[in-house]
């Protein structure tokens, strides 16, 4: 062979190796075994988006995600109002009357109620902690609430408590995501995701799943609690806010008009639709409904977002003031958006955590005032729900990731400068109202000191597969199928707590 062919070799091998720079995986399986490659794996990103376990199930349809779907059975509820509190409420000054604490109050903590437990904080022998709120019984029913309530206290014949509540997370982040994904590691989708991706939403103007937040952060896990995880990228949650503008740059820039958009948004996903056309990822087709969706929510969601147009009167039951990033404006939002179709609405609000570190932070200061700053406004939207007749057909779900311990927290031996609790996984309350529930009811108790459980113990797994019944969904055959096996919220565990349906 010649110097001047052994160039030419040499120019194409180079040549043929930049050309390889630019072959991805998805067209060597397309071009290789004359495409059957490509097929295989179009069949297996198909059966992620197409199973949800039931053979009555209706048929997913990629290209329209967001499309209403009817569940497995009859439903109670249409949609989901989850007002998370973010740092987890004391269930001891609030639903669970312990008056046998009161008379250990001060007394030193028991060596049993210490051995082989873990806490956050707790080290050494801390005090006991009396209820630092006092108790009434209310309403036909004669639930037990404290005076840190007083406007809930009005309404709990329309509500169930459940007070046997308990987890195995005792730190703020994997707790808030094991209550809202079903996991405490990262990367499972979260029960609104779940909800979305089996309903639908009946507004297509509007996210199927809506998030707002107060208190002035996010929750300790942060975004991954209303995550799609490993569901299509649409049914994430929406974030929005209660002031300015309610979606960042839902606005046009400078130079752009709506009609502009819409022809550019139309460009792109007329490449979007080549690409699937291509590759058959379904992905795609979540981000064609993206573009479109954002393009609907510049007309719908400023005008849903607008607390100005509702009754000065309706404003002054929530308590909410426009302009201002509140728990009572979001709750007031909230009934607008479930109002409109919306099928699930979120609200974490930040701020709950009493260790007695500070006043604010302490359950007879900072407590009182986190409950002035919700008890108002939930309790006016169950009110305001029943009077528009909507909350038969709405579920409302309160609570926290965990519970609060019934003795003082200390820190190296030594007491809090304020009273305060530290985290406790074993018992916690939480309540929920409407969509089905049988108002007026407890369920589950705790011991004498509210420390453990004494009956009708509730895990998460067990509050999720409620409000997934009551959405008309069987929470083990709702599956989702990832990396060769079915995923549901519940994971393999959950039970519905049928004693607290109507």
């Amino acid at each position: 062979m010649t110097q001047k062919e052994l160039n030419n070799q040499r120019l194409a091998v180079e040549a043929k190796q930049k050309e390889l720079q630019f072959f991805t995986r998805r067209h060597f399986l397309k071009e290789s075994a004359m495409g059957f490659g490509a097929l295989a794996l179009g069949s297996l990103l198909g059966s992620c988006g197409n199973n949800m376990g039931m053979a009555s199930s209706p048929v997913f349809d990629a290209a329209h995600p967001l499309a209403p779907r009817m569940p497995f059975f009859p439903a109670k509820a249409r949609s989901i109002i989850y007002l998370h509190m973010a740092g987890a409420p004391s269930q001891l000054e609030l639903f669970d009357y312990k008056p046998e604490l009161a008379k250990l109050n001060g007394q030193d903590c028991p060596p049993s109620l210490l051995e082989g437990k873990k806490f956050a904080f707790i080290r050494g022998v801390p005090k006991m902690l009396g209820p630092q709120a006092n108790f009434k019984q209310h309403g036909k029913s004669g639930l037990w609430v404290s005076d840190y309530l007083p406007h809930f206290s009005t309404i709990v014949d329309d509500v169930s408590i459940i007070k046997s509540v308990t987890t195995d997370q005792f730190n703020h982040a994997p707790a808030q995501l094991l209550m809202h994904t079903g996991s405490a590691r990262l990367g499972r989708p979260s029960i609104g995701s779940w909800v979305t991706y089996g309903l639908g939403t009946e507004n297509q103007n509007l996210p199927g799943f809506v998030v707002l937040t107060s208190g002035g952060n996010n929750p300790d896990a942060g975004k991954s609690v209303w995550g799609s995880g490993f569901l299509p990228s649409v049914y994430q949650g929406v974030q929005c806010r209660s002031e300015g503008d309610p979606v960042l740059f839902i606005n046009d820039p400078q130079g752009i008009d709506r009609d502009l958009r819409k022809a550019s948004i139309d460009a792109i996903n007329k490449v979007n639709q080549e690409q699937y056309k291509e590759f058959n990822d379904p992905e795609i087709l979540s981000r064609i409904s993206q573009y479109e969706m954002a393009y609907k929510m510049q007309i719908s969601i400023p005008e849903v977002m607008n607390i100005n147009d509702e009754p000065e009167y309706i404003r002054e039951m929530y308590g909410a003031q426009p302009g201002k990033g509140s728990f009572a404006n979001n709750v007031l939002l909230a009934r607008k958006l479930v109002e409109k179709g919306v099928r699930f609405v979120q609200l974490f609000d930040w701020g709950w955590d009493t260790h007695g570190t500070s006043a604010d932070g302490a359950v007879d200061i900072g407590l009182i005032n986190k409950c002035r700053q919700v008890d108002k406004a939930m309790t006016a939207l169950i009110l305001d729900l029943k009077q528009r007749g909507l909350l038969d057909e709405t579920l409302v779900v309160w609570g926290g990731e965990f519970g609060r311990t019934p003795m003082q927290e200390n820190r190296d031996g030594k007491e809090m400068p304020f009273k305060g609790r530290d985290h406790h996984a074993e018992a916690f309350s939480m309540w929920m109202a409407g969509g089905g529930i049988k108002g007026g009811t407890t369920y589950g108790e705790t011991d004498e000191i509210g420390y453990s459980i004494a009956s009708g113990k509730t895990e998460a797994f067990d509050i999720q597969a409620t409000i997934l019944n009551q959405l008309g969904f069987d929470h083990e055959k709702f599956t989702y199928e990832f990396q060769g096996r079915p995923f549901r919220l519940t994971d393999v565990s959950g039970k519905v707590i049928t004693d607290i349906l109507a």
